[in-house]
């Protein structure tokens, strides 16, 4: 059959996944395939609503390579209305970075963002049916693990590193912003909000030197100042373990990503600092940066120094640090949150982060 119904706007309601729905959006992706029955298995709810579906595709759907069981990812939660950008981000990483990147991500079947819904939806393949290891905060990850994984990094940031032309109108990621300009924490970075986190167990994991608010907004103004100082290049986004996965044949996976231009270092720092127990960190984490290092110069890239990007991971550790201390916990649960911060505050205080930010001037 061919399905009739109108894929805008897309849904914001779950009882809005109809066969129907399900099949002109497949269809979009794929033309010539037939849905012939949906079914929803479970609903995990967060950030965003990941939906467990299982699809009876026909002979032309499965050659397409559309699984039976698939993940529908969208904004159906009370807050999702008020965060289309997110939703918009990450449908650019599976419409329009997936094709390109050597990150392996999950295979994707339908990704579209609707504007006026504030809406945007991403039907992939189901992880936890391919049987992969996901990654966990509260488990760090070895260094030799996390070095695969920042070999894949140079090679996507590679692609983009100080290629002004990739983002200028009409390059192939045109629509990439700079990390620098969000406005996310402009609402939270506020008295009583802040007071509100610096209390709560993962202010407790963090040295009251980082429970300043006043330096923390000086922070993450000079942060931002100095990433636009430094070559551009399409990062993930968001490499915390929680994002991250093992493939069935050993290699390092990818997924909710929210693709921004900005300076290497930052998604470097972000995934070294998130990634590794704070001993292993202080052990490894020179040489995991020169390792990263060398796999970004072999791809023609003209890198700074060690030294110089080491600088630089202190800087930005400030920058990882304001994500988790005031990350809301219905993104991520508080126990997360607190791991993540207790991270950020030892490496800080190891490379004096507050002095190397005071010296950007």
């Amino acid at each position: 059959m061919t399905s009739n119904a109108n894929l805008y706007p897309l849904p914001t309601m779950l009882d809005g996944l109809s066969t129907p729905w399900l099949e002109a959006a497949l269809q979009s992706w794929n033309p010539g395939i037939t849905l012939r029955e949906s079914e929803i298995l479970d609903v995990n709810n967060g950030t965003c609503t990941k939906i467990r579906m299982r699809l009876d595709v026909d002979a032309a759907g499965k050659a397409a390579g559309i699984p039976e069981r698939v993940i529908v990812k969208g904004g159906f939660e009370a807050h999702s209305r008020m965060m289309p950008y997110m939703h918009k981000q990450e449908v650019h990483a599976y419409a329009d970075v997936l094709p390109h990147t050597p990150l392996r991500f999950p295979a994707c079947h339908f990704a579209g963002f609707d504007e006026e819904a504030a809406q945007g939806i991403i039907i992939m393949d189901d992880l936890v049916a391919r049987g992969v290891e996901f990654l966990h905060p509260q488990k760090p990850q070895a260094p030799d693990l996390v070095a695969k994984r920042l070999t894949r990094l140079a090679q996507h940031h590679a692609m983009t590193y100080g290629k002004a032309s990739e983002f200028e109108p009409g390059g192939r990621f045109d629509w990439a912003t700079h990390t620098a300009d969000s406005t996310h924490f402009d609402s939270i970075l506020v008295p009583d909000i802040w007071a509100g986190y610096v209390d709560s167990s993962r202010g407790a994991a963090a040295s009251v030197c980082f429970h300043d608010l006043d330096w923390m907004i000086r922070a993450n103004q000079r942060i931002g100042k100095f990433a636009k100082s430094q070559p551009d290049a399409l990062i993930h986004g968001d490499t915390h373990l929680g994002n991250l996965y093992i493939d069935t044949d050993g290699e390092p996976g990818f997924f909710d990503s929210l693709p921004h231009k900005s300076a290497v270092m930052q998604e470097i720092t972000y995934h070294i600092t998130n990634a590794l127990d704070v001993p292993d960190r202080r052990a490894h984490e020179r040489d995991l940066v020169a390792h990263y290092r060398y796999e970004l110069a072999s791809h023609g890239v003209d890198v700074p120094s060690l030294d110089e990007l080491m600088r630089q991971f202190g800087i930005f550790l400030a920058n990882g640090y304001m994500i988790f201390i005031v990350n809301a916990s219905e993104f991520q649960p508080e126990a997360i949150n607190t791991a993540y911060t207790g991270r950020y505050s030892s490496a800080m205080l190891d490379h004096d982060t507050m002095g190397l930010i005071e010296g950007l001037g």
